[in-house]
């Protein structure tokens, strides 16, 4: 806009002063003609002499505008285009750093080694090594983003990831996973974070149900807490927005104490569509049906994970698949807590004493609300990080 304005300012400038120099030299000769007349014999009224001098003038003044508004604009759209080139991202290559503790040398040696791998899944896959300096990351690698013969759409592309990655490397949040670096590598990308050693929500939850951790119900608030907090921070504090786009257990990670971090926050962005998103069993319906996301879509998803710390049970269970069942986690539970059963959708390892049951059943109809159907019907992360906060003390 202030580029626009700049525009306008600067051609409304230069018509004035070609206006001025094209009037004061229609004077002059308008004065001239004046003095030549006093001097002489008077001239008739249709003088050829007169209608000629009048007729320079008139052409004269247009020829003057019209050649300082092509003028104008053409110096404005030289200052336009100096001023994209200047705020042109550059495509930076090698190591591009945001933590002082990260060496881009011994960085880019321990990402040609062999790592230990964690996982994968159809964006890339994930690895845990260990620097030089002792300092063991996490490390993600994003394969091909947008597959395009063109060379300048892949280079726009890169620029469009790079400030993508650069914006979300800016992000703090006790709640987040921090973007400690990042590496460029062909049609690929390496995203470095903090190594956390407790895993992923999805694998601690994998380890309750075969009874190999215990996770009672004030830790599992404690993580709906933390992971609501952190979309509290993205979608408030945050300017512009930002969406999460695929909130999932597999993108919460957990620390030696059960605090979430969320992982993956806004990557899906720098895909070209929603398709890989609308597989996912935490994607809300409106995502599923025509691929649109909101802050709403990101509480959809939330919902789900509640529901899964509530019930213990993976929503890719094949119950959820029965007719009995409803067709889904969501729905399940809907229909139980409408039936005032909700009670008995709770995961046997979090039943214990009264009060906590009554924190639990008060959170069943919060998922629930959080699953509804249309957006508008599901709260704001702003609204539910009261309504979590209120069931116990954090």
């Amino acid at each position: 806009m202030e580029k626009k304005r700049h525009s306008v300012k600067v051609t409304i400038i230069l018509l004035f002063m070609f206006s001025l120099h094209y009037f004061s030299d229609a004077k002059c000769q308008e004065r001239t003609s004046q003095h030549l007349a006093s001097s002489g014999p008077p001239l008739p009224t249709n003088s050829p002499r007169l209608k000629n001098g009048v007729r320079r003038i008139i052409f004269s003044v247009l020829l003057g505008l019209v050649t300082g508004l092509m003028g104008s604009i053409l110096f404005a759209c030289l200052i336009r285009s100096f001023v994209r080139y200047l705020n042109k991202t550059p495509i930076l290559k090698g190591p591009v750093i945001f933590s002082p503790i990260i060496d881009p040398k011994t960085l880019h040696h321990a990402l040609k080694n062999e790592n230990q791998l964690l996982g994968s899944n159809p964006h890339g896959k994930y690895y845990r090594t260990v620097l030089d300096n002792g300092l063991t990351i996490a490390v993600k690698r994003l394969e091909g983003f947008e597959n395009t013969a063109a060379a300048v759409a892949r280079k726009s592309e890169k620029r469009r990831t790079q400030q993508q990655l650069e914006r979300l490397a800016k992000l703090r949040h006790r709640n987040l996973m921090s973007l400690r670096a990042y590496v460029g590598e062909g049609e690929g990308m390496w995203l470095v974070y903090d190594y956390v050693g407790t895993g992923s929500l999805e694998d601690v939850m994998n380890r309750a149900r075969g009874n190999e951790v215990r996770l009672a119900w004030e830790a599992r608030l404690g993580i709906a807490v933390g992971v609501i907090k952190g979309l509290q921070y993205l979608h408030f504090e945050c300017d512009p927005q930002i969406l999460h786009y695929n909130l999932k257990p597999s993108n919460v990670m957990l620390d030696a104490e059960f605090e979430p971090r969320l992982a993956d926050c806004g990557l899906f962005k720098l895909f070209s569509n929603l398709d890989m998103a609308a597989s996912s069993a935490y994607a809300s319906p409106e995502c599923l049906q025509d691929f649109r996301y909101t802050d709403k879509s990101d509480i959809f998803s939330f919902g789900m994970i509640l529901a899964v710390l509530l019930t213990g049970r993976d929503p890719a269970d094949p119950f959820f698949r029965e007719a009995a069942s409803g067709g889904s986690l969501g729905q399940w539970l809907r229909h139980l807590q409408l039936a005032g059963e909700a009670r008995e959708a709770l995961d046997n390892n979090i039943i214990g004493e009264e009060g906590e049951e009554d924190e639990m059943i008060m959170a069943v109809k919060i998922a629930v609300v959080c699953l509804s159907d249309q957006p508008a019907d599901r709260p704001s992360s702003d609204e539910l990080v009261h309504m979590l906060t209120q069931l116990h003390s954090f």
